[in-house]
């Protein structure tokens, strides 16, 4: 689910910042972006924000601007000089005279600047960053739930659209085998009737026997039913606890019993609602994946 949260505040005069975005995703996937001051802290802020959004692709900035008066970085000499010395080596004698270096591009280049009292900067940024990617996670959960309610109802509409097709299947069913015991004694007696002789009773019995037991999806309805019940209960899971996993794997199982139902049925009618069934049930399953 998408989302978006931030968070910002002070530190001994630093000013911190904190945007966490999230969008659809099936797993938890992360980019942490952290000014160079505050690399060390990444692990910290990854496993934090990890432990409040189970799913997802979510990218997690941070902003640092120091103190006013704070020598936030100091000149790495010893880089300077090397990338000057490349720089006077690359340059033809004849270009020496045009060749200006501008000192803001050459202190941007990497290593140019090393953070000065970095151990210090860490330790007091720790807290402060803590708190704010508590508060950034919980905006951006806010988002989700809001999104969630409207999606809980969209779900709940596609699976009474599902219960009802479900329902003309299973009363159709009864009607297949009347029905095909009809076309069978139609068909058996014109064949017999060549020959000058009947169909006995119990022949036919047992042939429509063995056709409605090869063709019975009273269990696979019963079956389907009771994941629906549960894909609804899942929607309002108990104590918050995440349901996206639950209810992906609940699409999948209606899933395979809609695919033993048209397998196992030879008539249009219920071909043709099985067909509607398994697109709703792949419409819950696409908008499973992206649920917390």
């Amino acid at each position: 689910m998408t989302g978006f949260g931030a968070a910002s505040g002070e530190a001994e005069g630093s000013r911190f910042a904190v945007e966490i975005r999230a969008v659809n995703g099936k797993f938890y996937k992360s980019s942490v972006r952290l000014p160079d001051e505050l690399l060390p802290l990444e692990p910290e802020i990854d496993q934090a924000v990890s432990k409040r959004l189970g799913r997802g692709s979510v990218t997690i900035s941070v902003r640092f601007t120091p103190a006013p008066g704070a020598v936030a970085a100091a000149v790495n000499r010893a880089v300077v000089a090397a990338y000057l010395e490349q720089v006077v080596a690359a340059v033809p004698e004849t270009l020496e005279d045009r060749v200006r270096i501008d000192p803001a591009t050459l202190l941007s280049l990497p290593g140019a600047l090393a953070p000065e009292s970095g151990d210090h900067l860490i330790e007091s940024a720790r807290p402060t960053l803590a708190r704010l990617v508590e508060e950034a996670c919980e905006r951006l959960l806010e988002m989700r739930r809001r999104e969630g309610a409207t999606l809980a109802v969209q779900l709940r509409e596609i699976v009474g659209e599902i219960r009802d097709r479900l329902e003309r299947v299973a009363r159709r069913a009864p009607e297949v085998v009347v029905g095909y015991r009809e076309r069978l004694r139609s068909r058996i007696d014109t064949l017999l009737s060549e020959v000058g002789t009947t169909l006995r009773d119990e022949d036919l019995i047992r042939e429509v026997a063995i056709y409605a037991e090869r063709s019975d999806i009273a269990e696979e309805v019963i079956r389907l039913r009771g994941h629906l019940e549960q894909f609804e209960q899942a929607l309002v899971p108990e104590g918050g606890r995440p349901a996206g996993r639950v209810l992906d794997f609940l699409a999948q199982e209606m899933l395979r019993e809609a695919n033993t139902i048209a397998s196992k049925s030879g008539d249009s009618e219920i071909s043709r609602e099985i067909v509607e069934i398994k697109g709703l049930i792949d419409r819950t399953k696409e908008q499973a994946q992206n649920v917390e």
